[in-house]
């Protein structure tokens, strides 16, 4: 069968399905075999650690891609020795019988990553932070919706699994928040105290010496868009996370973790706050450094605070004018639990990705709300590296007054690499 009748094939009979989610599948005189023509599958890029996590994702691996002939002989063997091996992603994009892409690279990759992908036909899992910075994103955005392509991001703590400290769901939260148990506006605080460690150890370090580049290492694929800098074990594979070129520290690592969810508690999907406001000490030009406290605050009123150094101990994860709830659900609430079972519950949400591909519609955390809360991160590490306060536009997405912020939006790529 070939490619495009097979994406046909597997839109109708998943719009088809959709009609009869209700009925179980024997009663229609099915069983739970599944034909290959009508298989989901996969192709990861990127397979260090968390790369070789996504062989466990819905969807048969067909194909893997990474610069480093080590780990992408490590996958192979995990993955079984039939699945097709690329050390260019360009080249992987070709293959015509991968329907989901994974991008479990660095952050400085995944922009172009994705709107290669969504130009190839393909849809497309991303690994968080969704973007390296705010340019990125909105051209992310312009792909997917362009090629008409499904897009998830991968963290799924709005519709699935305990969120952190809180101890449950986001669901019951969310009860509480839509019903406005709590009043209005919100102020959330994350940090230790209430439920949310920040990764500082993922600080970069600042003198680097030049090292031989591993032969099994592609250094210069590696970089792609970065700047050059010579080789350092450091700057990849596990620590690139310290060095702004790649990411953004702690704040990149765990950010879409922990304030994706807050932003669809917020009910600020659509939208980004008007300001961001930084306690910091002066950052590295290259190495991330450590930060004490981000605060983002709404047109309404609603916050989201950042404490890094854990140091508001009464701090409450979300509070509001009519009460408060802390980790493990502890509340001004006299019974909590008992109100939150007697209030609807809100809008259903897509479990899995493969039925966003096969119905055609939205996963729960898709490119639009994905890049508005990649958003509060890329704010946040704009103002950190600036060391100030900075206003911004959520329609046009641009910071107000500040012509040093505006050119952090798109940043320069290396060499031939572009948007």
């Amino acid at each position: 069968m070939k490619k495009e009748s097979r994406r046909n094939f597997l839109r109708t009979t998943g719009m088809a399905a959709a009609a009869f989610t209700i009925v179980p599948r024997h009663v229609l005189g099915g069983n739970r075999f599944t034909a290959p023509s009508d298989e989901i599958t996969k192709g990861i890029i990127g397979v260090g650690a968390m790369g070789r996590g996504h062989l466990k994702y819905e969807g048969r691996t067909i194909a893997i891609c990474d610069v480093d002939a080590d780990h992408l002989d490590r996958a192979r063997r995990l993955a079984g020795n039939d699945v097709a091996t690329y050390s260019d992603f360009r080249e992987f994009l070709q293959n015509p019988d991968i329907d989901v892409v994974h991008i479990a690279t660095p952050p400085h990759w995944h922009g172009i990553m994705a709107v290669e992908a969504a130009k190839a036909g393909k849809d497309i899992w991303c690994e968080k932070p969704m973007t390296r910075t705010i340019g990125e994103g909105q051209a992310v955005i312009d792909a997917v919706q362009r090629h008409d392509r499904m897009f998830r991001l991968n963290t799924w703590f709005r519709f699935r699994s305990n969120f952190y400290g809180m101890g449950v769901p986001v669901k019951p939260i969310k009860k509480l928040v839509e019903n406005r148990a709590l009043g209005w506006p919100l102020k959330a605080t994350i940090s230790g105290v209430t439920g949310f460690n920040w990764k500082f150890y993922w600080s970069g370090k600042t003198n680097l010496e030049p090292q031989p580049v591993p032969e099994a290492l592609n250094y210069n694929m590696w970089l792609g868009p970065a700047p050059y800098k010579p080789y350092n074990e450091d700057r990849v594979h596990a620590n690139f996370r310290g060095y702004w070129d790649y990411d953004g520290g702690g704040l990149g690592d765990m950010g879409q973790h922990y304030m994706d969810p807050v932003q669809y508690l917020l009910e600020k999907d659509h939208t980004s706050p008007i300001s961001v406001e930084v306690d910091a000490p002066q950052q590295h030009p290259e190495a991330v450094t450590t930060w004490r406290r981000i605060t983002y605050t709404y047109d309404d009123g609603c916050q989201i605070i950042l404490d890094g150094e854990n140091k508001d101990k009464d701090a409450k994860f979300l509070e509001g004018p009519d009460g408060w709830l802390n980790k493990g659900m502890e509340s001004s609430i006299a019974d909590v639990h008992g109100l939150i079972d007697s209030l609807p519950d809100p809008a259903p949400q897509i479990q899995s990705f493969n039925e966003s591909v096969r119905t055609r519609q939205k996963f729960p955390l898709h490119e639009l709300n994905g890049h508005r809360s990649c958003t509060l991160i890329n704010m946040g590490k704009v103002a950190l590296r600036l060391g100030r306060n900075l206003k911004f536009d959520p329609v046009a997405q641009r910071f107000i007054d500040d012509p040093g912020a505006n050119a952090m939006i798109n940043q320069p790529m290396r060499g031939h690499w572009t948007l």
